[in-house]
């Protein structure tokens, strides 16, 4: 293939990937754009497998294979609980491939540069290995905490701030060894040793971060998968995957950004590693009984109120509760009650997951509603019922300042008539805090795996 074609390939790819990323912006072109971004992907890898830089074509093959078989039993095996851990896990791999790609830079003796090219090269290099060991490192410690394998707490080691310009401080000073190295042949120790910072600086700015605000680490970690993408393009002089990572990069960014305004939170926290651990103190103790409730009592309350809002959280994943919770809203609807569905900002273990598992179970639109929406109407609803939540629905985050989550806005629906919360046991959320909502006089406990008690509501509404 003639290097125009290619190019001309690389320029339909950059735009199909642009209009995925529109499409993705809205649930009901969220369809179109994954398609976008398909056909873009599979039109980048054939104009790539028949340019002129490719110099072996039974790696290439072999790599295509590997890859494509660890994709495709990932899509049919992962269920849709674990796909923020498989996100995450997926981003490592763009960091490690940042690395690998800049240290085969490094090695390679067949570039033949000289003078301001070869330290603009030299740059690239370092550049793309420093943000590809965070990347990878971030994204591993991520994929733990949101597999349950490393505890969601943070851990909030002394003088951490100090700890973090300290490795900044050593990135930047052992770049500059690396470049005057590298004008005489070397910058092989100080390139080791800038990785083993980065890395340093990946694991602890997640392992300072708590479980409640992991889904913006998860979008955070997304833009720096694309920087990375995007260096490696620069190290391999590749337009496309230099476009594609900035794109990535940009678009990571600014979810990561409008995450943080809805969540009251720092931007700068999250690159900092202190993000959602602001608080000193010892978080309030919960005092107070519970009132459990049963499935035909819960059904009563539903077909009294005029007004529900359900506000669907991890819980709700575990148990593929969501197929029965839309039946449940057909059939109420069918009785002329006006049912909604409230969704947090980081409802589940990354954005939009929530959104994700409303749109498989076919809940229209247009009854789902943000957070910003629907929390100054909580007063005009009869019943609101909480499936598997437990940190975006906590009062503490607003009433308790030494909580972990203070300072974050929640959903406020302690603020309706009736509240029923469905959770399996009286356990903490992923944040590790108790939750005052499940002891307020107007709070009933409807204990059991969701979906089996969803279908014993369901039962008793048809009944």
């Amino acid at each position: 293939m003639s290097h125009s074609l290619v190019t001309m390939s690389y320029i339909v790819a950059t735009i199909l990937f642009i209009l995925s990323l529109s499409g993705l912006s809205n649930q009901e072109t969220a369809r179109k754009g994954n398609y976008y971004g398909m056909l873009g992907m599979a039109i980048a890898i054939v104009a790539t497998a028949f340019s002129a830089t490719v110099s072996s074509y039974v790696i290439l093959i072999i790599a295509l294979l590997i890859g494509g078989f660890i994709g495709t039993k990932a899509a049919l095996k992962v269920e849709m609980t674990q796909m923020p851990e498989l996100v995450a896990i997926m981003h490592s791999l763009v960091g490690m491939a940042a690395v690998l790609v800049g240290y085969a830079n490094f090695l390679d003796d067949s570039a033949s540069l000289n003078g301001v090219e070869k330290t603009i090269h030299e740059v690239e290099i370092y550049i793309g290995i420093l943000i590809g060991a965070v990347t990878f490192a971030g994204s591993v410690i991520a994929f733990g905490k949101l597999s349950e394998r490393i505890s969601g707490k943070p851990l909030l080691l002394p003088n951490r701030h100090f700890l973090n310009l300290g490795l900044l401080i050593s990135a930047i000073l052992l770049g500059n060894w690396f470049l005057n190295s590298a004008e005489m042949g070397g910058g092989t120790i100080p390139l080791l040793l800038m990785t083993i910072v980065a890395l340093a600086f990946g694991v602890h700015m997640v392992m300072a971060i708590g479980g409640a605000d992991m889904p913006v680490v998860v979008s955070m970690l997304n833009s720096y998968s694309g920087w990375a993408a995007a260096a490696t393009g620069f190290m391999l002089s590749n337009d496309l995957l230099i476009v594609t990572g900035a794109l990535v990069g940009s678009s990571g960014a600014i979810l990561s950004y409008i995450m943080c305004r809805a969540m009251n939170r720092h931007f700068l926290s999250v690159i900092a590693g202190g993000f959602g651990t602001a608080s000193g103190g010892e978080a309030a103790e919960i005092v107070g009984d519970v009132q459990p409730i049963g499935a035909e009592e819960t059904a009563q309350l539903l077909l009294a109120a005029k007004s529900i809002m359900i506000i669907p959280g991890y819980g709700m994943a575990v148990a593929q509760a969501q197929h029965t919770v839309y039946e449940m809203t057909k059939l109420l609807r069918g009785k002329g009650k006006k049912v909604g569905f409230g969704i947090h900002p980081v409802a589940g273990r990354m954005p939009g997951h929530m959104n994700v598992l409303l749109a498989e179970a076919k809940v229209p639109y247009d009854i789902v509603y943000e957070m910003d929406e629907i929390n100054e109407d909580w007063g005009n609803v009869d019943v609101s019922i909480v499936i598997g939540a437990n940190d975006i629905v906590n009062p503490s985050a607003l009433t308790d300042p030494n909580s972990p989550i203070a300072g974050m806005p929640v959903l406020e629906c302690w603020k309706s008539e009736t509240t029923i919360v469905m959770k399996r046991s009286m356990a903490s959320g992923y944040a590790g805090v108790g939750n005052p909502l499940f002891v307020q006089e107007n709070t009933r406990m409807l204990f059991g795996d969701a979906n089996a008690m969803l279908q014993a509501v369901l039962k008793a509404l048809n009944a």
